[in-house]
Parts: structure tokens; C-alpha cells; sequence
């Protein structure tokens, strides 16, 4: 095999692990620098030491496959800093003994950083925006901002995302600072091996030495009568010191169960703020945003489309993206309506509670009827050609669905009740007046299977 460039075994590594490890994959690989081969062993150079820590515990086997097999050799590979690919090999011996190092960032991390989890890649919507706010001013100034800062909403809306931003601005701007980032059940075990190992002190000395102590999952606590009781220790040791506390939670302090009045009322002390579920215009500048990340190209429209089938949380979303690049690794044709909706049909979704038509299979009438885009049909956009439509697919949630007015709110643009007991009642008057808007309305209820004789008005209490 003819000897490669480096550029050349960049172009070729990306392009394998594309094909064979799509999971895997992020725009910022695009950065990382093959370094020549020596003694077997292929030099990878990472420019950003958050990145070289992540593709060091994640992702040496992948690109060990991708190297072996795009160059016919049995290589070794290794990722390095700038730093380091300049410096001369170090001899394979063991080092001599030597006292502790201090605790630094690196060595006091417990959790590891994702590359992915920063300020730049969050999708700021009316759902996070105070939360996310309040983050950077956290991150800029660390102890004097907001202290407790503790953040809290349901799972997979992006609590981690914004605790990660914070470490990663904060290990930018100030690389001496000294930063734990632990999940509250690790905090927990390593509590409780030291009681074990008779080690408390070296456990008390190593949590409340440092700058920033960052604790995920928080209310994990609630049941940890001994971890509450050190917790609360540590808590008031950093606070008095003026370190910056960070903390997320499922829930709101006063919720959490068989929490202590006294560590609730710590948590109160600071700023607590709420994480809402994304509205659809966030869900789909999250897609698009997510989309990016794995260099996947998505149109207004199939973000629009998967936005609005599937509108849960992030996590949700970033699954449904999963699938949709995995069945487009094996066509040619890229990703499409039709694959996108292959890959989305068997989510629970898809079919209403009962058994009748989903509030998705109604929009989807709609918009094939009257013309119009999905983005604009769920968006907050209030032009009168996308005003009838709207009202229309409302009309028919409540007519063909169990769901409440709030949720078919807050499925169309985050509208509240109100808006949606508006939308049926002027349906059901001019239906009662205007034959071509009946029509209209039958020939979508012939569209979903669902039509019926005329009918008494709805109610539409709340």
C-alpha cells in the first residue's frame, strides 16, 4: 500500500468511521490531526484537552478499527495534546515514586466532560432561557453571581447540558480553579467507602478544598440519611469559604422527598430556577442543532416533522435522530420524509391514547389539504392564510382525540387553553354557516377514517 499523507489518512479515517461508526461521529472531528506513525503507534493531535479526554475514554477502540483498516496495518493509535505530539517519546519504564500532586481540575473531575455539552451548543428557548442565563453568569463569576445555583425540571431537558457549560467556560477562563463535578449517588459511594476504609477526613478534605462543587441528581440524597448529614457539612463549609455551589434536581427543593428543612432551606437560599418542557419552536432548533452536531443535513421541513412527532424531551429527540442517521447509513438516497417517518412510526407517539387518530395524524390532513407548512402550522407565526388551518387542526384534537386543551396548546406552538377553547368555538360556529368550510372539515375526517354524521356542539369546558 502506498505510503498516505496525513491529510490524505484524515480524509480516510472520517470517511470510515462515518460509514462504521456513525454513532460516534461529531463535526469537531474534523479537527483532530494525524501526527505521523512511530514504532507502530499513529499520533492523533486534539487541539482542546476536553476533547482529548473524551476521545481518550471513549473512543479509542473506533478509531483503532479505522486506523488498521484504511491502512493494511496493525497500528496502535494514541490521542495526544499540542504539547505533547511535540515533545520527544518517553521511555516505556515505571515512574519513581512520588508525593500526591495538588488537586487540580484534573485530577478532583470525577465525571467525564462531554465536548458536546457547552454554551455555544445550547438551544436557548422560553423554556430555559432564565435558567441558562443565570448559567453563564455563574460561569463568568463563580461564587459571587448566584450561590446555590440549583436548577431543577423533569429528565432528559437539558439540566446536564447547562452544569457541563459552566465547567467547561469555567476550566477555559480560569485553569488553576479547582472543580469537582460529581453525580450525588457518586458522592454518596466514594461517602461511603471512606467510612468503610476509615478515610472520612482524606474524603472531607478532598470534597471541601475545592473551588467549585458541581453535584448532579441531587435528589438522590433523599434517602441517604448519612450522605445528607456530610453533604450538609460540606455545603455550609464551601458556602461560608465563598465557593460556588452548583446543583441540579428532578425536582424543586421543597419536593424532594425525606430531604432535611435545613438542607431545603439552603437550596432556597440561592437562586432555584425551573426547566420547562421545549415548545416547538425550540424542539425544532434543537433538531436542527443536534443534527449539525453528527454533520447530518435536515430541511425546514423534516425538522419540522420530527419536532412535531416527537415532543418530549431532548433525549427523546436525540434517540429519534439516532435511528433516522443509522437507517440512512444503509440507502443511498439520504435522509427523506419517507425515511424519517419509517423511522419514527413505532413511537408510542404515533398513536393516541385510545386507539383514535394522533394529534400528528391530524396535522398531517391539514397541512396536505390547505397547503401549508408544518413549521408555520406549529409555529407561533399568526399570518391569517396559516390562522383557519390552525384553528381547523384544534378543532379536530378535541373532536377525534382524549387530549386536554392545555396539551393541544401546547402542542401548537405553546398556546394556552384559551387560544384553543377560541379556535373550536369559532369552527363550530362558521361550520354551522359556511359550506365549504364543512366540506373542508369532512373531507379531512375522510382523510383520517374518522367521519362522522353532523353532530351536537362539542363542549369544550376545561
Amino acid at each position: 500500500m502506498a505510503q498516505q499523507t496525513d491529510q490524505q489518512l484524515k480524509v480516510a479515517l472520517n470517511a470510515y468511521l462515518r460509514r462504521n461508526h456513525a454513532d460516534i461521529c461529531r463535526h469537531w472531528f474534523a479537527d483532530i490531526d494525524p501526527s505521523g506513525i512511530e514504532g507502530g503507534v499513529l499520533k492523533l493531535t486534539v487541539h482542546d484537552l476536553i476533547q482529548l479526554r473524551y476521545l481518550q475514554r471513549s473512543c479509542v477502540f473506533q478509531f483503532t478499527e479505522a486506523a488498521q483498516s484504511v491502512t493494511g496495518r496493525l497500528l496502535a493509535i494514541r490521542f495526544v495534546g499540542t504539547d505533547e505530539a511535540m515533545a520527544p517519546p518517553v521511555p516505556n519504564v515505571p515512574a519513581e515514586p512520588t508525593s500526591a500532586p495538588p488537586l487540580t481540575m484534573s485530577t478532583v473531575e470525577q465525571t467525564l466532560l462531554s465536548p458536546d455539552f457547552t454554551f455555544d451548543s445550547f438551544v436557548v428557548g422560553p423554556c430555559n432561557r432564565l435558567a441558562h442565563a443565570a448559567a453563564q453568569a455563574v460561569a463568568d463569576r463563580p461564587g459571587r453571581a448566584y450561590n446555590p445555583f440549583f436548577v431543577h425540571g423533569a429528565v432528559g431537558l437539558g439540566k446536564t447540558h447547562l452544569l457541563q457549560s459552566i465547567c467547561q467556560r469555567l476550566y477555559r477562563q480560569r485553569p488553576s480553579a479547582v472543580l469537582c463535578y460529581v453525580s450525588c449517588a457518586t458522592f454518596s459511594d466514594h461517602f461511603h467507602d471512606a467510612v468503610r476504609a476509615g478515610s472520612v477526613n482524606e474524603f472531607r478534605n478532598r470534597f471541601r478544598g475545592v473551588d467549585v462543587l458541581v453535584v448532579d441528581d441531587i435528589h438522590f440524597l433523599s434517602k441517604r440519611d448519612q450522605s445528607q448529614e456530610e453533604f450538609f457539612h460540606t455545603f455550609n463549609a464551601l458556602h461560608q469559604a465563598g465557593k460556588q455551589l452548583i446543583l441540579s434536581s428532578d425536582a424543586a427543593p421543597v419536593d424532594i422527598p425525606d430531604l432535611e428543612s435545613r438542607l431545603v432551606s439552603r437550596f432556597n437560599s440561592g437562586l432555584v430556577v425551573r426547566m420547562e418542557r421545549p415548545c416547538f419552536e425550540t424542539r425544532v432548533n434543537i433538531v436542527h442543532a443536534k443534527a449539525a452536531l453528527h454533520e447530518t443535513v435536515l430541511s425546514d421541513e423534516l425538522a419540522s416533522f420530527i419536532a412535531a412527532r416527537v415532543d418530549g424531551n431532548v433525549r427523546e429527540l436525540e434517540g429519534a435522530l439516532m435511528k433516522i442517521r443509522l437507517l440512512a447509513s444503509t440507502v443511498v438516497t439520504g435522509v427523506t420524509m419517507d425515511l424519517v417517518k419509517q423511522a419514527l412510526s413505532d413511537r408510542a407517539g404515533s398513536v393516541e391514547r385510545d386507539g383514535s387518530s394522533s394529534l400528528q395524524d391530524i396535522v398531517d390532513c391539514v397541512v396536505q389539504y390547505f397547503d401549508v407548512r408544518l413549521a408555520d402550522l406549529l409555529g407561533k407565526r399568526r399570518h391569517k392564510s396559516i390562522a383557519l388551518p390552525r384553528q381547523v387542526s384544534m378543532y379536530l384534537a378535541r373532536r377525534h382525540t382524549r387530549f386536554s386543551l392545555e396539551e393541544i396548546g401546547g402542542y401548537f406552538g405553546g398556546r394556552d387553553h384559551s387560544t384553543v377553547l377560541h379556535a373550536i368555538r369559532t369552527v363550530e360556529s362558521r361550520v354551522a354557516t359556511d359550506d365549504q368550510l364543512a366540506r373542508s372539515v369532512q373531507s379531512i375526517e375522510r382523510a383520517l377514517g374518522r367521519e362522522q354524521p353532523p353532530a351536537p356542539a362539542l363542549s369544550v369546558a376545561v
